[in-house]
């Protein structure tokens, strides 16, 4: 298996798990939390690690595709990085320390990227004459699709699934420090 399609595979595998993580929350809200019980000391307890592994995989995946595969990055695709890549030291960082109150930091760039990463799968789904990589005039088009697997999965999508990770699993932490501080 080459390594897009491996890339792709993480994507489709991490897409169903917060649709998983997702559908349990909703379970919980109309007063069936027992999925949610189970899933919820799992996540709270591992949020760091995991945002560490899926920025981490991110970051090497984003690598791959411009380093190993000559895919050049488009405007977006930068601002995606440069959101992204902080990330793996900061959680490497918060992992050592142990410290829980990384959500803070975490959060509002995660949020950021995950606003760029869709607007960027929104202009390969709809491209537009006015997209700011053509005005830039140094970049390939933000438009432009390396690969498509599975029918959807392109890489602002990997991208898009990748900050909702970090997303959810800062929330649950967050939520997970307001409640160990009540106590």
């Amino acid at each position: 298996m080459d390594g897009v399609k491996l890339l792709a595979l993480l994507t489709l595998i991490s897409n169903l798990f917060l649709a998983g993580v997702i559908f349990s929350y909703l379970l919980k809200v109309v007063g069936k939390a027992q999925l949610w019980n189970i899933m919820y000391p799992l996540l709270s307890n591992r949020a760091v690690l995991m945002g560490l592994l899926v920025s981490l995989t991110a970051t090497l995946g984003s690598l791959y595709f411009s380093e190993k595969r000559g895919f050049t990055p488009c405007i977006l695709c930068w601002y995606q990085r440069i959101l992204m890549y902080p990330q793996v030291a900061l959680f490497a960082t918060a992992l050592y320390l142990k410290k829980k109150d990384i959500y803070q930091y975490i959060l509002p760039i995660s949020i950021f990227g995950f606003l760029i990463a869709g607007y960027h799968y929104y202009l390969q789904n709809n491209p537009n004459a006015f997209a700011p990589c053509s005005a830039v005039g140094f970049s390939v088009s933000c438009s432009e699709r390396y690969s498509t697997t599975f029918g959807y999965i392109t890489i602002p999508f990997m991208s898009l699934s990748a900050f909702a990770l970090i997303i959810v699993f800062m929330l649950v932490l967050r939520s997970s420090v307001k409640i160990n501080n009540k106590s």
